[in-house]
């Protein structure tokens, strides 16, 4: 069954410049498709569209009968008074007004003994345990819990949140709606690892329909199944997430470049011998209509477009040769605001060449340590120490610049002191090209400025390059030049990222900032991933055996006897209930999301089954 069937769309925000140029493709119900394509190409374009909130120019867009559709950019106005939590309820209107139906049938109902109420009642009842009533405040507190949105904003006026929180909340909203098909723009940007790793868990689960765009890598591999790219406003397929896509689209431009190298070997062989017929051919005619009938052999060779590859970036950082001491000593560092302590007697120190990935939840105080770090903060307690050769760079989060008036080159010229050829060198090297240059800073994209603020970094004879989210307002494909402009650098590196693709492209090493302390962790971020899981495991065999080992205090309490008899119940009690969850799983087989906490709610009753089996066993070997 198709969810979303978009047939030669166009659209076209300038006179002759068609953003969208005929895009034609089909997304089936379940299916989770990432959307690709460099900043510009249209994708939230695409997306705006899809959710009726702008008009397009031609084609055709079908959304599947009774689908209801959620765009995670597009945030409804909502009144002055709303707090988040009421944002949050609106989720469940129909619920609630379900609930208002109840009640006032039941009002009627104390009143009169009417048959036809009591029917009405009882089919507004099932509807409303069918639809998850009796779980909304466990529906709420389960998701806010995962996109981490705690009490305290849940109480405070939506509209004085940020864009980010508001984002976050929109998708909590979107979640909790139970909406058919999702359009997530960007999902992860304001959320950090732990919550973007609940918001994929989530996702695992969800039979309905996703339709992503994000330059999460790591995010695209975990979701996706499905690729489409928009390239000059049409769409390319790939069966596969975005690991899949890297691989085909290689292999797809090598393809065309070999057809393209053999068709123009062809052409020039054909020329170069029509042009010798044509030569022989004067006063014959013969040789002459040879050559002609040669130059239409050509003409009609269907030739291919040359693929366009992408010029890599040639950025290469200055680089201070440092070797085998240490470049920063962090001692008994403690630091905190408004009588909140971010981090406590932190001792740490970095070598030359270390890469290091400073990981921990939003508001955990990451910036602010890097902030410590570079000087621009003075900590509460505690010191910061630099190697005496030691030389840092840092491109923090928020990017400034001196005079945001000046063009990119200018800002080079009198910010760094280069020459105006050296200026023009070093920013094309970071694919500003031609007329760009001359472009105000002030005007650049976020991404732009980053990139413009790096290309400056590679002035000097760094040994301690120190980033704070520097992948954050890039798209992939600026990203991956990014990369390939760090992967020259051999130095130490210092930075903060929630991007996990490209922490386990260079993290050597990781601390963990979590409950006012620092966890160093010396490997990548996929052993420090499996480090994580076998802890989880090991600390669960250790409680289950403790469990086990425990024996009933008999000096206390009801005898072993009554305990087996009161187990045994409770068992009976918890089985029966999860018969019962199983007999509701056949009346809602078509509803994927209730099926979903339904099989949560199973799978919690499992784990309290085994629990009362491990006492049960225990009692009753006692007794034995």
């Amino acid at each position: 069954m198709v969810d979303i069937s978009v047939q030669g769309l166009v659209k076209a925000f300038e006179v002759d410049k068609n953003i969208l140029d005929g895009l034609t493709f089909e997304v089936y119900a379940g299916e989770r498709v990432g959307l690709l394509g460099k900043n510009g190409t249209g994708k939230t374009t695409l997306f705006r569209l899809l959710s009726d909130e702008i008009e397009k120019d031609e084609g055709e867009i079908v959304i599947g009968p009774g689908k209801r559709l959620g765009l995670i950019s597009q945030i409804p106005s909502y009144p002055d008074h709303y707090t988040t939590e009421d944002v949050l309820k609106s989720a469940h209107d129909r619920l609630y007004r379900l609930q208002v139906e109840l009640e006032s049938l039941a009002e009627q109902m104390a009143g009169a003994s009417d048959s036809g109420i009591m029917a009405r009642y009882d089919q507004t009842l099932l509807k409303f345990e069918t639809l998850g009533g009796y779980e909304m405040e466990m529906d709420r507190n389960r998701v806010c819990g995962g996109l981490d949105i705690p009490q305290t904003m849940r109480e405070q006026l939506f509209s004085t949140l940020s864009g980010g929180e508001k984002t976050r909340v929109n998708l909590a909203r979107l979640i909790l709606e139970k909406t058919d098909i999702l359009l997530l723009d960007e999902p992860t940007n304001h959320l950090d690892l732990k919550s973007t790793q609940w918001l994929e868990a989530y996702l695992e689960k969800f039979h309905g329909t996703v339709l992503v765009i994000s330059h999460d890598r790591y995010f695209l591999d975990a979701v996706v199944t499905r690729s489409i790219e928009i390239v000059q406003g049409k769409t390319e397929f790939y069966s596969g997430n975005y690991s899949y896509y890297v691989t085909e689209k290689a292999r797809r431009l090598e393809e065309l470049e070999e057809r393209w190298q053999k068709e123009q070997a062809e052409i020039k062989r054909l020329s170069y011998t029509a042009e010798r017929m044509m030569g022989w051919g004067t006063g014959n005619k013969k040789m002459a209509k040879k050559a002609k009938a040669m130059q239409t052999r050509i003409a009609r060779i269907e030739q291919t477009e040359r693929p366009d590859r992408e010029k890599q970036m040639k950025a290469k950082f200055g680089e201070k040769e440092f070797r085998g001491d240490e470049l920063m000593a962090i001692k008994k560092l403690t630091h905190g605001f408004d009588g909140r302590t971010l981090f406590r007697d932190v001792n740490l120190e970095v070598l030359g060449g270390e890469r290091i990935a400073l990981i921990g939840d939003n508001g955990t105080g990451k910036s602010t340590l890097l902030k410590i770090l570079m000087e621009e903060l003075s900590p509460d307690t505690g010191a910061v120490k630099y190697g005496p050769a030691a030389k840092r760079a840092y491109l923090p989060q928020i990017i400034r610049f001196d005079n945001p008036n000046r063009s990119m080159m200018d800002t080079l010229i009198y910010e760094d002191g280069v020459t105006p050829q050296t200026a023009r060198n070093r920013l094309g090297a970071f694919k500003f090209r031609g007329e760009d240059v001359f472009t105000p800073v002030s005007v650049l994209s976020g991404g732009e400025q980053s990139r413009l603020r790096l290309c400056m970094l590679m002035k000097g004879d760094i040994n301690l390059l120190i980033l704070d989210e520097p992948t954050n307002h890039l798209d992939i494909w600026s990203r991956e030049w990014m990369e390939e402009a760090l992967e020259d650098y051999e130095e130490a590196l210092l930075f903060v990222s929630h991007d996990r693709y490209f922490i386990n492209r260079f993290a050597t090493r990781i601390w963990t900032l979590e409950n006012g302390a620092i966890t160093d962790f010396h490997g990548t971020y996929e052993e420090y991933r499996n480090r994580l899981e076998q802890t989880a495991r090991f600390e669960q065999i250790e409680k289950n055996q403790k469990r086990k080992e425990k024996k009933p205090d008999r000096r206390r309490g009801p005898s072993p006897e009554k305990q087996v008899a009161r187990l045994e119940k409770e068992i009976a009690r918890i089985e029966d209930e999860k018969q019962e969850l199983e007999e509701r799983e056949t009346i809602l087989s078509s509803d994927y999301e209730a099926l979903m906490e339904v099989a949560e709610q199973k799978a919690a009753l499992d784990t309290k089954l085994a629990e009362l089996y491990d006492q049960w066993e225990a009692l009753a070997e006692d007794l034995e």
